[in-house]
């Protein structure tokens, strides 16, 4: 058994990744941090692993003196990168927040609003898009984990953009629950204040946004991106609207996204319309689409703490060490 722990393990990725890791054949938890928790029992803070484990939160401060193979960083953004840099090299590392996604410093200072502290140490980390960037995962020792709605949007376009089906700009419309926020409440992202309410935010300025267009690189299919909060506690689902350049075959984009991801377990198939209830709880996306006139709809549904944060960095670590890719994750989603 590898000998894991969670930096941050009080909020909701690093909670929900305690819950996977506890239940991994091939993982041991016998680390989780909280400064303002410290002391205290995991159970007290989240009831429902109790009686699943006898940790108690540690300070961050005792982490040089864990021996661990693997350690995931479920820290605020700005946090990991001041951690980073002590980890040893024998420890695997899978970072949950925004620190080493974006390959630009001045696009980073632009989107996050501080500086990348080290690019030589950003160059390390591999982007984990699971199924897309498997190869390059295999064996890395340092993982940025992907934003839930960079996830989404990405394996919804990824196939149309690398098939070169495209014709100009793409408009994303994504819509989150309360929970992507954070535990901490926010004025704007508190749940009593999103539990009734539906609005836009971070117009063109989500951080999000340049994880999406490294990868969807071509000028000529610019991206329109816009985030909702919707009334909602989970979830993200992620409407694209395109125009190809070539005669709309439903059929036809089914069998692209069937054969790109024929060896992507999680993700799914749907036809028409998928349901953001079918993968919350769970690592799956399902993906949709309908079209008619040359214009394309298509949908991309996940559970932004499973697929979009814990279960996507347990995913990309059984990658990196030689798992199965489903193992720890295999468990279906929840409904109703």
């Amino acid at each position: 058994m590898l000998k894991a722990g969670i930096a941050g393990g009080s909020g909701y990725s690093g909670t929900e990744l305690a819950g996977i890791l506890l239940g991994h054949p091939e993982v041991e938890l016998v680390w989780l941090s909280s400064d303002r928790y410290s002391g205290e029992p995991v159970e007290n803070l989240y009831p429902h692993l109790r009686g699943l484990t006898n940790l108690r939160f540690s300070p961050i401060a005792s982490l040089p003196g864990q021996d661990l193979d693997v350690l995931f960083l479920a820290m605020p953004h700005g946090k990991a990168m001041q951690v980073a840099p002590e980890i040893s090299s024998d420890t695997l590392v899978v970072d949950l927040s925004g620190d080493f996604r974006i390959s630009s410093p001045e696009i980073f200072q632009e989107y996050y609003g501080f500086a990348m502290s080290d690019p030589d140490l950003q160059k390390e980390f591999v982007y984990g898009l699971s199924e897309i960037n498997r190869r390059n995962l295999a064996g890395a020792g340092r993982i940025a984990n992907p934003g839930c709605f960079a996830t989404a949007t990405l394996l919804g376009l990824y196939p149309l953009y690398q098939a070169g089906m495209l014709d100009g700009p793409v408009y994303v419309d994504a819509k989150t629950g309360s929970s992507g926020s954070g535990r901490n409440p926010k004025p704007g992202t508190h749940h009593p204040r999103r539990c009734s309410s539906f609005f836009g935010y971070k117009s063109f300025t989500h951080q999000h946004l340049p994880e999406m267009e490294q990868l969807l690189s071509n000028p000529a299919n610019p991206l329109i991106f816009q985030a909702h909060s919707a009334p909602m506690v989970r979830g993200i689902f992620s409407t694209h609207y395109s125009r190809l350049n070539r005669p709309l075959d439903l059929d036809s984009v089914r069998e692209l996204f069937k054969d790109f991801y024929a060896d992507s377990p999680f993700v799914r198939w749907v036809d028409g319309s998928p349901d953001l209830s079918s993968v919350l709880h769970s690592n799956y996306v399902d993906i949709g689409a309908a079209g008619k006139n040359g214009f394309l709809v298509l949908w991309a549904v996940l559970d932004n703490l499973q697929k979009g944060a814990a279960g996507q960095a347990v995913q990309n670590m059984n990658i990196a060490l030689g798992f199965p890719e489903s193992c720890g994750l295999a468990r279906p989603p929840s409904f109703p």
